[in-house]
């Protein structure tokens, strides 16, 4: 069943979810503060087939995918340049739902972060908040859920984010409930299966201009250069597309943290590097807003940092691993293992 749903929602993206597309939702957010004709058509369609209740029990009309049945779902969100926050949807209504929460209609984006500010709550660089009509975020123990529309936005680095400033007055009409989980592990975990689909997407786009770019009367991929730095990401590619399933791999809706940490370090670590190889062997081209290599190099340096970077997941890794009982291989054995959960 996995498989079908997973090629179904290929099929809806490839047909509606062109880099044409892409383009128009990116524009039409910027050019009028989020309101997007071309993001509500490709919300529509998506409601429409189900895709944002994935996660959600049968009884509450979902499909009842675990985590790691979701992986297959997040990678093909990203080898699309999914601009709309789906992702962050299909986890948000999980939760709300298993907290007895009604839950509501439109895309909801994540803030794992809320913080108090000015009498109410500030979250920053909130990913798709130009698109979602709703924010789920965590402020100590509690989950609340915002309307966008309520809080003061203004811009971030990325053109489909925001920072959002929630007043007091807006509180008093906020879900609250408690947070059974991190919500930034969570986020850390979807944001690594779609890592890992942007970047099969670039590694192959790549492998592909390398063969039909044509220099000195061959391809540019017959030089040993280029096949060098082909090799290195087809290696990156490979494991953190591992690590993103490592990340992935629940069998409810709530990540390990453990897992969750060695798959975004890896995968945020191969973000990098699979941009910068990818733009060195296009050459001056891949930088044009008019190739559509920029839509996914664009998407791996943000998320990258989005849930924490490399450097913060690979902290967190370490600590567990020193703080664990026994031999470090035991660990390591245990975040492979699919069937063990870490301690």
């Amino acid at each position: 069943m996995d498989h079908l749903i997973t090629e179904a929602l290929r099929d809806l993206l490839t047909g509606q979810c062109t880099p044409a597309v892409v383009r128009a939702i990116e524009s039409e957010a910027a050019a009028s503060a989020g309101a997007s004709p071309a993001a509500a058509a490709l919300w529509q369609q998506i409601e429409d087939s189900g895709f944002a209740d994935l996660l959600l029990p049968e009884a509450a009309g979902g499909a009842g995918l675990a985590l790691r049945d979701a992986f297959g779902v997040w990678d093909v969100l990203g080898q699309h340049a999914m601009p709309l926050p789906l992702a962050d949807t299909m986890l948000a209504r999980a939760w709300l739902s298993a907290a007895g929460v009604a839950v509501p209609q439109g895309a909801i984006a994540l803030a794992p972060q809320l913080a108090a500010a000015d009498g109410g709550l500030r979250a920053s660089g909130v990913r798709g908040a130009r698109v979602a009509q709703w924010v789920l975020g965590q402020q100590g123990a509690d989950l609340l859920l915002l309307p966008v529309a309520a809080a003061q936005a203004s811009a971030s680095i990325f053109v489909l984010d925001a920072d959002l400033h929630w007043p007091e007055a807006a509180l008093a009409s906020a879900t609250r409930v408690p947070a059974a989980a991190s919500l930034l592990v969570a986020q850390a975990g979807l944001v690594s299966a779609l890592l890992a689909g942007s970047l099969l997407t670039v590694f192959e786009s790549t492998l592909n201009f390398a063969n039909e770019r044509q220099q000195f009367d061959r391809p540019i991929g017959k030089f040993q250069a280029i096949q060098h730095e082909l090799a290195v990401m087809a290696e990156h590619v490979s494991a953190a597309r591992m690590a993103a399933q490592i990340a992935c791999e629940a069998d409810g809706v709530v990540a390990d943290p453990l897992k969750v940490a060695v798959g975004k370090a890896r995968s945020s670590e191969a973000a990098v590097e699979v941009a910068s190889l990818a733009h060195s062997i296009h050459g001056a081209i891949g930088f044009t807003t008019e190739f559509d290599l920029q839509l996914y190099t664009r998407r791996l340096h943000l998320w990258r940092q989005t849930a924490g970077s490399e450097a913060y997941w690979q902290l967190q890794a370490g600590r567990a691993l020193l703080a664990a009982d026994g031999l470090a291989l035991d660990v390591i054995r245990q975040i492979t293992d699919s069937s063990a959960p870490v301690a």
